[in-house]
Parts: C-alpha cells; sequence; structure tokens
C-alpha cells in the first residue's frame, strides 16, 4: 500500500469491524450458511460483517451477487472509477470502514492516493482531473438527494466523457453504498490498528 493517509476520522489503512449483536460461530453454522459464506468473499469466515450477515444465508447471498456484479463486472465504468465514488459516499455518509475498504482498492487498481488524500480532506473538491471531480460531485449529489437528480447533473458527466453505460455503473456503485454504508454504521464499529491515531 502507498503512504498512510489520517484525516478527518478517516484513513487508507485496513481496519477491523466489529459487530454489536451475535454473529454465527463457524463451527456451528449449518451447511448452507457455509456454502454461502464461502460464495461471498475470500475472508468471509473469519469477518464479522459476513458472520453476521449469514444469519440469513439466502439474504447474504443476493447481497454478494449484486455487490459482485456492480463493483467487479467486465466493461463499462473502469474499476478504479467505481472505488473512487464508493469511497465518496463512504465520506459522505460517515462510513470509515467502508471509505477505507474502498480507498485502498481504488490505490491497488489506479497506483496511486492523491485522489483519496482530497476525498477524505474535502470530498466536495476532490479530484485531480475533470472526470473525477464530475465523478465526485455527482456522487456526493445523488447520495445527499437521491430523489433530485436533474438532467443537467447527467449532462456533466457526459461533458467529461462518460457513456450512459458509465453512468448507470456509476449510479449502481452509488447506490449500493447507499445500503452498505448504513448497514456498516448501525450493526457494528470500525476497529482501528493500535497504533493508529486518526487526526
Amino acid at each position: 500500500m502507498s503512504d498512510i493517509i489520517r484525516s478527518h476520522g478517516f484513513t487508507n489503512e485496513s481496519l477491523d469491524w466489529d459487530a454489536w449483536l451475535d454473529v454465527v460461530e463457524l463451527d456451528k453454522a449449518t451447511p448452507e450458511q457455509v456454502t454461502v459464506l464461502e460464495e461471498s468473499h475470500p475472508k468471509a469466515k473469519t469477518s464479522d460483517y459476513y458472520l453476521f450477515l449469514v444469519h440469513q444465508p439466502e439474504i447474504l447471498r443476493q447481497r454478494s451477487a449484486a455487490f459482485n456484479a456492480i463493483m467487479y463486472a467486465p466493461g463499462g465504468m473502469p474499476r478504479a472509477e467505481r472505488e473512487l465514488s464508493t469511497t465518496v459516499v463512504s465520506r459522505i455518509n460517515g462510513c470509515v470502514y467502508c471509505a477505507s475498504v474502498h480507498a485502498q482498492r481504488f490505490e491497488q487498481l489506479a497506483k496511486r492516493n492523491d485522489v483519496i488524500r482530497e476525498v477524505f480532506d474535502e470530498p466536495r473538491t476532490a479530484g485531480t482531473t475533470d472526470r473525477e471531480k464530475a465523478i465526485s460531485q455527482f456522487s456526493i449529489a445523488l447520495t445527499e438527494k437521491p430523489g433530485d437528480v436533474r438532467p443537467e447533473q447527467l449532462q456533466a458527466l457526459r461533458d467529461v466523457g462518460l457513456t450512459d453505460a458509465e453512468i448507470l455503473d456509476l449510479i449502481h456503485s452509488i447506490a449500493i453504498f447507499a445500503w452498505a454504508n448504513r448497514l456498516m454504521l448501525n450493526l457494528g464499529e470500525p476497529v482501528f490498528p493500535e497504533t493508529a491515531s486518526v487526526a
């Protein structure tokens, strides 16, 4: 990973997450629960997030299928830009854990973190290019007022080169984090490394 960023309570460091409610104990999980965990994520069997959601295995299965299709499907919007958008949404919603995860994903894909520093410092002006600025601003607008998207906001995305397919990917990325952030914020809390002191 690149240099560590700590700003306004957010970080690009790897964090843990502790559920406030009971999680499924892996040695007591049903075969269906184990199967769904294995389908969901390589670290699902050790993650409080997945071990909590797998109380309802079919809901977790559907969630994971939707998430993976939105964030990892080939074609359309570049994956790094999807990760940038979800980092912006998480910053606006105050979800420290999701912001850290997706900041890291952006850095892995884009091989830089300059825009992540900007998102953590002040998301409303973040972006190292006109395209990044448009993505960030639209992510904020749709997060804060999802029922008030105007044609000129979509045109601003087209003006910096986004195709309609990329705009659809962007909308999906923002929308799933409207759900994911609220889930994380209401069911548990991020756990910082013992040595971390987030500014």
